[in-house]
């Protein structure tokens, strides 16, 4: 066991090492350059997916060259650098940090889309894409906290570039939203809890009136009045149901345990 211990511990400290290494090379490298030329490289290793080296150069212009746009703006850039390289956490501690040192920065706008971009975290990979990634199952904290930084966005910046974009995702983001709650809504359903499964879908009914579970929600109500014995409930339900949905085959039969989400089929 102390074998495996100091193994282990002498691999921690050459990995260390060969990273402090490579860090003590960069200063070495750059010490008589320009904030312009360190810039234009850490730009350069961002380009080239280098993101890794990119972060060390942007970190060495700042600790030089403390203040001004070039340190501003490598600041945004580490934030970048991080999204891509897939380091969620430290992508977003850097563009709060971005925010909190400069609040009203020109380019607060891209750094509020950023930081949304960061929280909607879409995974791009093919197998994702093959699976059609259902949003429903998504951490609804996170996508509350997407939306939030996009919304300001829009709100704060409306004549900004990133506002048509930011303004799909929210669409995308709300209809997660929606189906969180219609996740939760069929958990009590099926348990037999009816009044929190009724409650649940109310707050499709109310809160996301444009999303794709709003049929469903409303069978659920329907079916979750009638077991609770509020039949006035139930035929008001229903009879909203029928307005909205004519079509809808909760009409011809009720909503079952077993139902399957029609949209995880559908490409």
């Amino acid at each position: 066991m102390k074998k495996i211990l100091l193994v282990a511990l002498l691999g921690a400290a050459l990995s260390g090492c060969a990273s402090k290494g490579t860090s003590d090379k960069d200063a070495q490298i750059t010490q008589d350059w320009s904030v312009e030329k360190l810039y234009a490289e850490a730009q350069d290793e961002l380009n080239s997916n280098n993101y890794t080296r990119a972060v060390k150069l942007y970190e060495l212009l700042e600790s030089r060259f403390p203040q001004g746009r070039y340190a501003q703006q490598a600041q945004l850039d580490t934030a970048y650098a991080y999204y891509k390289d897939e380091e969620r956490e430290k992508a977003l501690a850097a563009v709060e940090r971005f925010q909190k040192l400069h609040p009203q920065h020109p380019n607060m706008d891209y750094a509020l889309y950023l930081k949304g971009l960061i929280l909607f975290n879409e995974d791009q990979s093919f197998l994702n894409k093959l699976a059609s990634q259902d949003w429903s199952d998504r951490d609804p904290k996170a996508n509350r906290e997407a939306y939030q930084a996009f919304a300001e966005l829009v709100r704060r910046y409306a004549q900004s570039k990133y506002v048509e974009d930011a303004t799909k995702r929210m669409t995308k983001l709300v209809d997660a939203l929606a189906g969180n709650e219609m996740a939760v809504a069929r958990y009590y359903a099926k348990r037999g809890a009816y009044l929190a499964a009724a409650n649940r879908a109310q707050n499709i009914v109310t809160g996301f009136q444009n999303t794709r579970y709003v049929e469903e929600a409303l069978a659920v109500m329907e079916l979750s009045y009638r077991k609770m014995e509020r039949p006035q409930l139930a035929d008001d339900t229903r009879r909203i149901l029928e307005k909205n949905f004519p079509q809808s085959p909760y009409l011809t039969r009720s909503w079952k345990d077993n139902d399957a989400p029609w949209w995880r089929y559908w490409k």
